[in-house]
């Protein structure tokens, strides 16, 4: 079965990994980044001895993100830059084959392990199971 692993973020967290602090995150040193780094290094590792990653990436900040809709008269509206109605977007993802819940469950929990300095929110990790074409489950 393939599930999607996705880390949570915000434009704040970002800003607080070029060493930017704000109300929403604190700044992290050249020491939390290597660490941080060094984690998600293992868990890829980690996935891919077992056979289980099948894709891993982050992602840039949402100031560089771009947003398409269709406007009222079905022509395509494009908009650049953060939203401040966006409180969190995706900031990582993890394609992993795992044989169940609790396994993609178990991972996500390392996930959420991350190092991270001290004030850094709470951020989500969001399991979902991938449909096959067929719309069933991977």
């Amino acid at each position: 079965m393939k599930y999607l692993v996705m880390v949570q973020g915000a434009q704040s967290d970002y800003e607080g990994m070029t060493g930017k602090s704000s109300p929403h995150s604190p700044a992290w040193s050249e020491e939390d980044l290597r660490a941080m780094f060094a984690f998600m290094s293992a868990v890829n590792d980690d996935l891919a001895e077992s056979g289980e990653l099948v894709d891993s990436q982050g992602l840039t900040e949402p100031a560089q993100a771009r947003t398409v809709t269709a406007g009222p008269d079905g022509r395509p509206v494009v908009t650049d830059g953060p939203y401040g109605e966006t409180k969190e977007v995706l900031a990582g993802y993890w394609v992993v084959d795992c044989e169940s819940l609790e396994r993609v469950t178990e991972i996500a929990i390392r996930v959420s392990q991350c190092p991270e300095p001290a004030g850094t929110p709470v951020r989500p990790v969001v399991i979902r199971p991938i449909q096959d074409g067929d719309g069933g489950e991977v």
